[in-house]
């Protein structure tokens, strides 16, 4: 295990597991989100990104974490294992709240100077409210880790789909260093 795709709704807790894994396999860890937004909250363009995540995904071991459907293709064709984090709603719904509203009330800088901003949860558009797009996203999430589990696309992946924190932690505590060294 020396490619690692993390992937699952928002709030579902995929760079935290991402970066701890990326400590255990002693690789680098790399946020879609962070290649994606530019100052301003602007989107990267399509081809850039692509090139982008092209060149992150030659390494000989990393953990990335995001669902971007522009480089799904690109992240899991070079994946040797994909986590799927599937955890219920409430859960995703509190720690995707908790966290919005820790961003904002701290003022964290997320990725190139972008800060979550208190409008935002005041929006109706998923796409501009993190909370709202979570609870849209969902069933989508759910459907996509049930059909990853059943069949992988790609299917050379070894897939793990996990479903509680508690398994989460268990998943992680059962991963070690030997696990990174995996050729």
């Amino acid at each position: 295990m020396r490619r690692v795709a993390v992937q699952g709704n928002s709030g579902s807790g995929k760079s935290t597991l991402a970066r701890q894994l990326a400590g255990v396999l002693d690789v680098p860890h790399i946020e879609l989100d962070a290649i994606h937004h530019l100052p301003g909250w602007q989107p990267i363009d399509r081809d850039t990104f692509r090139a982008e995540v092209t060149a992150c995904c030659a390494a000989d071991g990393w953990v990335i974490d995001g669902n971007y459907s522009a480089v799904r293709d690109l992240v899991l064709d070079a994946a040797d294992t994909l986590v799927y984090l599937d955890l219920r709603l409430p859960v995703v719904m509190v720690q995707v709240t908790r966290r919005t509203v820790r961003r904002m009330r701290t003022g964290e800088e997320l990725w190139n100077g972008n800060r979550e901003q208190w409008g935002s949860l005041a929006k109706i558009t998923p796409a501009e409210n993190v909370v709202l797009w979570s609870l849209t996203r969902h069933r989508l999430h759910r459907r996509r880790a049930a059909a990853q589990e059943a069949a992988p696309d790609p299917p050379h992946l070894r897939v793990v789909r996990l479903r509680s924190r508690r398994a989460v932690a268990a998943w992680l505590a059962s991963v070690s260093a030997a696990d990174g060294a995996d050729r």
